[in-house]
């Protein structure tokens, strides 16, 4: 899920976000994970010809990988060195931002969905689309709707390095417990709310003592607001990046959740503003039944809380289903790179080299690539198998393609929206109310 952000008085401006980024970031990267790979020593040029820079954000596992992946590169373009650097995901984002607004970003970067438009407006990244066509970058055993994930103003400027999928985790022997049948990928927003009531009517008590609810309040969450949205046929925003849903809709879908909260079926207030991390979820601390979860994360509620955890479909309305594929993260090359080729030739390593597969497995979700991901996931067990299998599962059922990249100004308007709602939980304004103001809120922001 989204990265907590900063909940002050209102949705940050981008020269705001990008000048606080840049006066406080000195400190705040001290203790940043870095690695060079080759013969480079310490960053510095190399004595062998073209110097390449790759960053990424994960955690230690991603990174022993993705050098691995990075050294067979280098065995393969005698010539080229990378000089790789990781870090934890909000050191990381703060850096690329002061990087983008202060000269350029690496040559290689790992992009979040959310950062695409920003930075391919800003001049930030290159298009790819001639690396594409001239076969420097190969796409042929990637799914063409997926690439679009990638695109900003009708072009290619990033290609997603792993496919994700929105879904519940939920704690099976609960349901069960409850008389639930096993959530199906055509059950609906209504059988959900109901599955909710019921697991919240056996008045069970957490290890807290507090009283266990059906789910977490996805009402916060403009993830769990989109894919209620999609699976009614709207969506969040427009091709030219306008905000594409109604105060009806919005008013429609707080008042859903507001009333489930309201009933007990799902989290009090003061157990949904302390979710930000597994740990802290609802879920996560034995307090309800299932919380919404992107594959990726999915892992960590198991290793959590045991094989009594289970991933289920995402409900929909009447069926129709308002979950897509979307990208983990994505791979752009900075503008101001000196060796556009070579960094063209790392993504094509990175995303369609078997070694590369081998080595990255499936540490960003699921690959882009099918051939590889259909030969590593015969090694796949346990959660990562049962999420692989959910995926194949959601695909032979039917998704609508995913949309392009949100619009410039949408990390602020998901912060809007956190906040917004947190007035509706607390019972400070009504939904209408909190529906025209973050509407008006996200229109001056997309506007900027």
């Amino acid at each position: 899920m989204s990265e907590s952000r900063s909940d002050r008085g209102g949705p940050p401006r981008r020269r705001t976000v990008l000048a606080t980024a840049a006066a406080g970031l000195t400190t705040a990267l001290t203790g940043t994970l870095t690695g060079c790979s080759g013969t480079t020593a310490g960053g510095g040029a190399s004595s062998r010809g073209i110097r390449l820079t790759f960053s990424w954000w994960g955690n230690d596992d991603r990174a022993e990988r993705t050098v691995k992946a990075v050294r067979l590169f280098e065995q393969e373009h005698p010539g080229v060195t990378v000089a790789t650097t990781t870090t934890g995901f909000a050191p990381y984002i703060q850096k690329l931002a002061t990087q983008a607004a202060g000269g350029g970003i690496p040559d290689v970067a790992q992009l979040d969905y959310r950062q695409i438009s920003q930075y391919a407006r800003g001049g930030a990244l290159i298009p790819l689309g001639d690396s594409i066509e001239g076969g420097a970058i190969r796409t042929d055993e990637m799914d063409q709707d997926f690439l679009r994930t990638g695109m900003s103003d009708g072009k290619q400027y990033a290609l997603p390095m792993g496919s994700g999928i929105t879904g519940y985790a939920y704690d099976s022997a609960l349901y069960r417990k409850a008389g639930i049948s096993t959530p199906r990928p055509s059950w609906t927003w209504r059988e959900w709310a109901d599955a909710n009531r019921e697991i919240a009517a056996l008045r069970l008590r957490g290890p807290n003592g507090r009283l266990v609810t059906g789910a977490g309040d996805g009402g916060g969450n403009e993830d769990v607001f989109e894919t209620w949205l999609r699976s009614r046929g709207g969506r969040l925003y427009s091709e030219e990046g306008a905000i594409a849903f109604s105060e009806d809709d919005l008013t429609e879908f707080w008042t859903f959740c507001d009333q489930l909260r309201r009933d007990g079926a799902i989290s009090a207030a003061k157990d949904t503003v302390q979710s930000n991390s597994t740990e802290n979820s609802p879920l996560g601390r034995g307090i309800s039944g299932a919380d919404f979860n992107w594959n990726a994360t999915y892992p960590a509620f198991r290793t959590l809380l045991g094989d009594a955890i289970r991933f289920a479909p995402v409900p929909t309305t009447d069926g129709h289903p308002g979950t897509y594929f979307k990208p983990s993260m994505l791979l752009g090359i900075g503008a101001h790179t000196a060796h556009p080729e070579e960094a063209a030739a790392l993504i094509d390593f990175l995303l369609n080299d078997e070694r590369a597969g081998d080595a990255l497995g499936f540490t960003r979700s699921t690959p882009p690539n099918h051939a590889i991901a259909g030969r590593l996931a015969k090694d796949l067990e346990g959660p990562e198998l049962e999420t692989y299998q959910y995926a194949q599962v959601m695909e032979r059922y039917g998704l609508d393609a995913p949309p392009t990249a949100p619009p410039r100004g949408d990390v602020a308007v998901q912060t809007a929206f956190s906040r917004t709602y947190q007035r509706v939980m607390y019972e400070l304004t009504g939904p209408r109310q909190a529906a025209r103001e973050l509407i008006a809120a996200a229109n001056r922001e997309l506007r900027s």
